[in-house]
Parts: structure tokens; sequence; C-alpha cells
């Protein structure tokens, strides 16, 4: 009887109650207050916000602010999607804000539960809620077969995930292939690795393909021509690019995107991404004009054996937006779902 009581307890905790959903990024935290939906596996959102990470002097403190402003109930479960690893009782990452101390969190906003998985998994856990509204068809046919999606997103750092299809409506897969070695392709770009490692050594993509790597990039042509950088920025550098004033600007994002193409063509190739290439981010949507005339398609099917599979993949532009607390409401929900049916199975023994 007990064993029944906390069974449906949990229930109500997990699959009905409020709960928090953050997507934490190395710039921004996007923060949801959302709770299960008539169909359990998809979730409502009641409240939206996205903060400056700067802003605040940790997770715990932004999470608190949104939850004073929004929540009129306690909140007692939080799913958060990170870029980085857990490590003890922190999550630690190069491109957050700060370090994730999960105890304190738990304590200071006397929570249950944390769950955590990557902010691309949550991304490919989104992907059900894509529409030609909030997408843009960069290159390759418009539709798609059925297959593995890719997601890449280069922003803060450089993150993707693959979603493999099966019969439960999905699994996704995180990598860490932001921290592969840059691959050069040109002399220029062969010049440039030299630069960034004049004595050889370790270069991850990630380092050449974010928006922290336009500006190296960037920086690094200026040192290249004894020029002096204009910019300090990669907005501005991808003003500048956009606007044809300023020559090393415009050489980095033709070398940015080129390496991005050839990028994302070595992961569609590796996991045969025959569902369809997902860019998410604004910083891609806020250049999706330079990247458009851009070798980005050259570089990603470029003397390739597999050229005319890759010919076939469409690639698409996503803006970030909420899709990643979406994402990790719905794996959290599916969690709770299968916690559910294990618990259910061992009471009735069968």
């Amino acid at each position: 009887m007990n064993a029944a009581i906390d069974h449906l307890d949990q229930r109500i905790n997990v699959l009905t109650a409020p709960f928090l959903a953050a997507d934490v990024g190395g710039t921004h935290a996007r923060v949801a207050l959302m709770r299960a939906s008539n169909d359990e596996a998809r979730a409502e959102l009641l409240a939206y916000r996205k903060f400056v990470c700067a802003e605040f002097p940790g997770l715990t403190e932004l999470l608190q602010a949104f939850v004073a402003d929004e929540a009129q109930i306690p909140v007692r479960h939080c799913v958060l999607a990170c870029a980085g690893q857990v490590m003890g009782d922190e999550v630690v990452h190069d491109n957050l804000a700060w370090p994730i101390q999960l105890s304190r969190l738990r304590e200071a906003l006397a929570l249950d539960d944390v769950a955590i998985l990557n902010d691309f998994e949550a991304m490919g856990y989104a992907l059900d809620n894509q529409s030609a509204e909030n997408r843009r068809h960069l290159c390759g046919p418009h539709i798609h077969a059925d297959g593995p999606i890719l997601i890449v997103g280069p922003g803060t750092g450089l993150g993707a995930a693959v979603r493999m299809p099966d019969h439960a409506g999905g699994h996704v897969l995180t990598t860490e292939v932001g921290q592969m070695d840059f691959a050069p392709h040109s002399i220029r770009e062969r010049e440039i690795l030299a630069h960034l490692a004049p004595h050889g050594g370790y270069v991850p993509f990630e380092r050449i393909v974010s928006g922290p790597g336009l500006l190296t990039m960037y920086e690094t042509l200026c040192a290249l021509h004894g020029k002096t950088p204009m910019f300090s920025k990669p907005e501005a550098i991808t003003a500048a690019a956009a606007e044809c004033s300023d020559a090393q600007a415009v050489e980095a994002v033709e070398i940015f995107c080129a390496s991005l193409g050839g990028f994302v063509g070595n992961l569609a190739m590796a996991f045969m991404t025959a569902g369809g290439v997902y860019l998410a981010g604004g910083f891609l949507s806020s250049m999706f004009a330079l990247l458009e005339r851009s070798d980005f398609e050259k570089r990603f099917l470029h003397e390739r054996s597999v050229r005319a599979f890759l010919s076939q993949v469409p690639v698409w532009v996503t803006e970030h937006g909420r899709q990643g607390v979406l994402g990790a409401a719905r794996w959290y929900l599916g969690r709770g779902l299968s916690r559910e049916a294990t618990q259910a199975h061992a009471m009735t023994g069968s």
C-alpha cells in the first residue's frame, strides 16, 4: 500500500506539478515554467524569460529571480540543459559563465530533483516543435528522407547532437565534436593554424567555428596582414563583412562559413544524416545572408566520395529560441514516464 502511495506521489510531483526548465549557455540562459500537457510526453509553457548570464553571480541567483517573478506556487523540480560535464557536485565547462554547484542549487531553491542533459541533446528532443516558420533553407533539397538528424550550433562554443529515429519517437546522441582537432583546407587556413599553434599542438574546431572563434580568426588575419584590429565583437565583424567595409572582416567571415561547411559535412557523412541538418542559434540567423552566399555548400559537399548522398541532405538555419527549454522539458517528462513504467512493473512483479 505504501509503495502504491509513493508511486502516486511521484506521478503527481513529476508529471503534473509545474517545474523549471532552463537552457543555460555561455551568454544567455533561457528559463521556463512548464507542466505536462494532456499528452503527458509533451509540455505546456506557463512562463518564459531570457536572461544575460553576466548579470548574475551564478545560476542559483538567476533562477531565484525567475521564480520570484513567475512562480505562484512552490516549484520542486528542475531540468537543466547546459554544455559541460557533471564532475561530482558541479557542472563545469570552459564556455559557461560560472560553475554550477548542484547542492547549492537544490538547497537555495528547495528543489527535490535537479536533472541535467546536454544543451544540444535538448535541441534534438525539441525537433518535433520545428516548423517552416522558424527555419530558413540554406542548401540541399527542401524535403528530407527518414533518418538521423544533425543539430549543430556555433555560439559561445561549438555544440552538436544527433537525433536517431526509433519507434519511441527518437533518441538523441550527445557529442563533444567542438573539441575535435581543426583541419585546415586552404593555404590561408594553414597559415591561421600555424599562427594559433606556432609550435604545433592541439587547436579545437570551436577555436575557429564559434562566435569567439570568428573574433580570433579576424585578429589572426589582421596580424598576418600587419593591420590593427578595428573590432572586438563578432557582431561587429559580421556587420563590417556585410557592408564590405573591412577586408579582414570579409575574409574572416568567408573562412568561418567555409570551415563550418566542411565541419558539418564531416558530421553529416559520419552519421549519414538523411533526416537533414539544423544549424541552430541566433548567431547564424543574424548572418544568414552572408552564410547563404558563402562557400558553405561547396565545402559541405567538396571532393567527398559520398557527395551524391550529401547533395540529398537538406540544411536549414533555425533560431535557438525556446527550443532548448521545450526539448529539456520533453526529455524530463519522458524520463518521468519511463521511471513510472519501471516502478509499475516492479510493483506488479510482471
